[in-house]
């Protein structure tokens, strides 16, 4: 449908300033809102002389061409004419300076992750030899297919620096194979015979290197790599380009071969020795504890960012000792534990929607993927992020008293528990079985108790006092998010349009946005909203949702287009305080509720005066606003007439 609007749009952006001029482009329920360069470059005139373009408006640093409730297939063509957005000096959307733990935990993790997936695969390996050994289908000292699949997963370890070298490099945006080479200086045959050996190395006679073993090692040729680095741009600004393909490699293999084995690789093995004598100390004499805190407080890592700090921890364990204990075990349990908290909450809730997601975010957190239901479900309801992170800790606990650890990273859901079959044992499969069970119990249990105090069912009840026949609705917690159906359905008369909300209302041209108090995206009222909460004015159907929530056009039967559009320049929220609980294509009653919002964290930010705009304006004779003031939701607030 879009392309119906190729021809608007190559204006648009022409009169705009060209799409040079255009920083970014996006629209809300009726405008497009583009970031410009230079807004002295616009043609304000001749973009409001365009057929299809009602007015433009500037506001909030925000260049606003007003287009109608079609504007999502006129922004599809100004995409894709202006292209991705582009980065720009000085705007408001600088790059977030980071602290420097936010610098060294972004750098390890970029450098670390990537190679999750050899690991994961070569411990796989490794467990599927446990699993060969424990039923005896394999005897590990006399079995050559046992020998052959076990540098299968050891070569992995074996030549680590060398992919940890490649990613790297790739992070500090310097030569990834030179990189990988200097890697293999270090890891060369030649070099562990010299270690062997044991007599003292010098080169060039005077440059004494220390004999250290750099296999399956981390910290070393992280060092390395990060004055690599510097190196590499160094001898690239003074290496003449004629000449920079031979000799900038060949330097870099000199200077950084001999930094590497005679001052950086030895301090990396030193550093490397005390975080094996840490992860020894914590194994001996504090096992419980990474488990326990990584269980427990999870989400809240995620949250922040500083699970990516602490994984590394449990690969560079692995690589020296062969499995990981700080952050494989208390993961699991985390994330199975958010899984059964967000079950428990569609056994609970009475929110159609909430439930469909519970269960899905439930599921996919079950597997390992905790986001959705995180972010989702049990943040914003939090009574069961709070069972989640209990049960997650209470699970993680056992596994550390038991000294639980996995052979392999990779996925934290149910399909990881295989990771923890090796060392030729089943012993902390089933304790990680164990470890789980407790945290669905523990889970389950607190997260349904918490359910009965903060998971409460609205009622409804008529109010003869109040006199709100309308719709006799009193809510009994006044904490509950959601509000109930209208109890009596409003009579809805031909062409009439009811009070979508409880409020106060006002004339069109009261609302301080002039796109609606000048009427033109068509004729209405406004309503200053007292509950958080919208009902259909008319019995028919949604014909739009905005993306963020802010704004729901219907269709009536008998052809009354309305928008509703709650609060002004809401769409910059972003979706933050809106909640749909219908979608395009619907059938909705008059009375029924299509959407909640928080008013009072709306109205903290912007104005939550909603307007109820007849989009169909030009199909009517008369529009008339038959009631100011005061109104409930459900009364008739506007009245249409046709031409006979």
């Amino acid at each position: 449908m879009s392309k119906e609007y190729e021809g608007l749009a190559r204006n648009i952006v022409q009169y705009v300033g060209g799409k040079e001029n255009v920083n970014d482009v996006y629209h809300c329920q009726t405008r497009l809102r583009f970031k410009l360069a230079d807004e002295e470059k616009a043609d304000q005139e001749k973009l409001e002389a365009l057929d299809g373009v009602s007015k433009v408006m500037i506001a909030g640093g925000v260049y606003q061409v007003i287009i109608g409730t079609h504007v999502k297939y006129v922004c599809e063509e100004v995409q894709k004419i202006v292209g991705p957005k582009k980065e720009t000096k000085g705007s408001d959307e600088k790059k977030e300076k980071k602290s420097i733990p936010g610098v060294i935990i972004d750098f390890i993790a970029g450098s670390l992750q990537p190679i999750i997936p050899a690991l994961s695969g070569a411990g796989m390996v490794k467990a599927l030899l446990a699993v060969l050994v424990a039923f005896e289908l394999v005897n590990p000292d006399t079995s050559q297919t046992y020998y052959i699949l076990n540098f299968f997963a050891d070569a992995v370890f074996y030549y680590l620096p060398i992919l940890i070298a490649f990613t790297e490099a790739k992070k500090l945006d310097c030569n990834p194979v030179l990189a990988a080479a200097v890697a293999g200086i270090m890891l060369h045959p030649s070099w562990g015979a010299l270690v062997a050996e044991g007599a003292s190395v010098h080169l060039f006679g005077f440059i004494p290197l220390t004999l250290v073993t750099y296999t399956t090692t981390v910290i070393p040729i992280i060092l390395v790599i990060l004055a690599q680095s510097f190196v590499e741009k160094w001898l690239d600004r003074w290496i003449p380009n004629a000449v920079k393909l031979v000799f900038l490699p060949m330097f870099t293999f000199l200077i950084m071969g001999t930094l590497g084995l005679a001052v950086l690789g030895p301090i990396g093995s030193v550093l490397g020795d005390y975080l094996g004598m840490f992860f020894t100390f914590l194994s001996t004499n504090a096992s419980w504890a990474p488990a326990v805190l990584v269980g427990g407080l999870l989400p809240l890592m995620v949250m922040f960012g500083l699970h990516n700090g602490v994984a590394p921890l449990g690969v560079m364990q692995m690589a020296d000792l062969g499995y990981d204990s700080i952050f494989g075990p208390g993961c699991v349990c985390s994330n199975i534990a958010q899984g059964t908290a967000s079950l428990i909450v569609a056994l609970r809730t009475k929110e159609e929607k909430m439930r469909q997601l519970a269960i899905s975010g439930g599921i996919t957190a079950l597997m390992g993927i905790t986001e959705p239901t995180l972010y989702g479900v049990t943040l914003p309801k939090r009574y069961p992020l709070i069972g989640a992170m209990i049960g997650g800790a209470c699970g993680g606990l056992y596994a550390g008293i038991t000294q639980t650890h996995r052979f392999a990273t990779g996925s934290s859901g149910l399909p990881a528990v295989v990771l923890y079959i090796g060392d030729n044992t089943m012993r902390y499969f089933y304790n990680i079985i164990i470890a789980l069970i407790i945290t669905v119990i523990v889970t389950a249990v607190v997260t349904y108790l918490l359910s009965l105090k903060f998971e409460k069912t609205p009622a409804v009840k008529k109010s003869a006092e109040q006199g709100t026949a309308a719709t006799g609705v009193e809510i009994t917690d006044s904490g509950a998010e959601h509000a109930p159906e209208l109890s009596e359905k409003p009579s809805v008369e031909p062409g009439a349009v009811m009070s979508p909300m409880k409020g106060n209302v006002i004339e069109l041209k009261e609302v301080g946005d002039g796109v609606f108090s000048e009427g033109i995206l068509g004729d209405g009222c406004g309503i200053q909203p007292e509950e958080g909460y919208v009902y259909a004015p008319f019995n028919g159907q949604v014909i739009q949702v905005a993306d963020t929530g802010h704004a729901i056009g219907l269709l009536s039967e008998g052809g009354v287009e309305v928008l509703i559009h709650v609060g002004l320049d809401t769409v910059s929220l972003n979706g933050e305080g809106f909640e749909p609980v219908v979608k395009e294509g619907d059938q909705v009653t008059a009375g029924q509720k299509i959407l909640n919002f928080d008013l009072e964290k709306i109205g903290e930010k912007y104005p939550t005066v909603t307007s109820v705009i007849i989009t169909n304006t030009p199909d009517y004779k008369e529009i008339r606003l038959v009631k100011t003031g005061k109104t409930e939701a459900g009364e008739k607030i506007l009245q249409t007439e046709k031409e006979e």
